[in-house]
């Protein structure tokens, strides 16, 4: 996570390798997508398998400000 806010551009997250994630994961992305706005940047999220992009929708990532998820 330290490495995601050190970026002086947009943030792309591929999720496309993770098969288990739990609000702990959203709460992380969240965290940084904050700070990432605040910072006048974005954060993409895309390649979520269809369990991790029902967790998304549950948390509420993709109507963050500043976030965008690339739902397959």
């Amino acid at each position: 996570m330290s490495r995601a806010l050190a970026v002086k551009t947009d943030l792309l997250v591929d999720l496309s390798d993770l098969s288990f994630a739990d609000a702990s994961v959203m709460l992380d992305l969240a965290m940084v997508a904050r700070r990432l706005r605040q910072a006048g940047r974005r954060m993409l999220v895309r390649g979520a398998a269809p369990q991790i992009a029902t967790l998304i929708e549950l948390m509420g990532l993709h109507r963050m400000p500043g976030v965008t998820v690339e739902f397959a």
